[in-house]
């Protein structure tokens, strides 16, 4: 991994691990923040919010992305996903990784870690969802 792409995880972490801090997770008491970098630069932040009904509960990451995209965005960069109680990297959940793939390029770094932030996977949107159908119809493949 070069420099620029090792800070920017760095950062990215940073700011998710920051954004964990506001996770309303009195259920299952595992806060998670996640960072979303902009094409334009900006970095927009988001947590989990629980809900007694587990069902109805928003990741971090969709959270992120909903925000984003409420807010006028549609071109990403980079997602970070930071798990604050978790010994070990956590990966975005499925739905989180249907919604990311419905707006980021298939080559976008994904990073996510546990508590230490240093211990992280890097990956991107490909690898986390290698059979995205909706990534085929975008091209032509395939039509509704």
């Amino acid at each position: 991994m070069e420099d620029k792409d090792k800070k920017q995880a760095e950062n990215l972490l940073a700011e998710a691990a920051e954004a964990g801090k506001m996770s309303y997770s009195p259920y299952s008491h595992f806060t998670v923040g996640a960072a979303l970098l902009c094409a334009d630069g900006e970095i927009v932040t988001a947590a989990n919010v629980e809900n007694r009904s587990y069902g109805l509960t928003i990741c971090a990451e969709r959270s992120a992305i909903v925000k984003a995209v409420s807010m006028g965005k549609r071109e990403f960069s980079a997602l970070a996903v930071y798990c604050g109680k978790a010994d070990y990297p956590v990966s975005p959940c499925g739905a989180c990784r249907q919604v990311i793939s419905e707006f980021c390029d298939r080559d976008m770094p994904v990073y996510f870690s546990g508590k230490d932030a240093a211990d992280r996977v890097e990956t991107t949107v490909g690898e986390l969802f290698p059979f995205d159908a909706l990534d085929e119809m975008k091209n032509g493949k395939y039509s509704l």
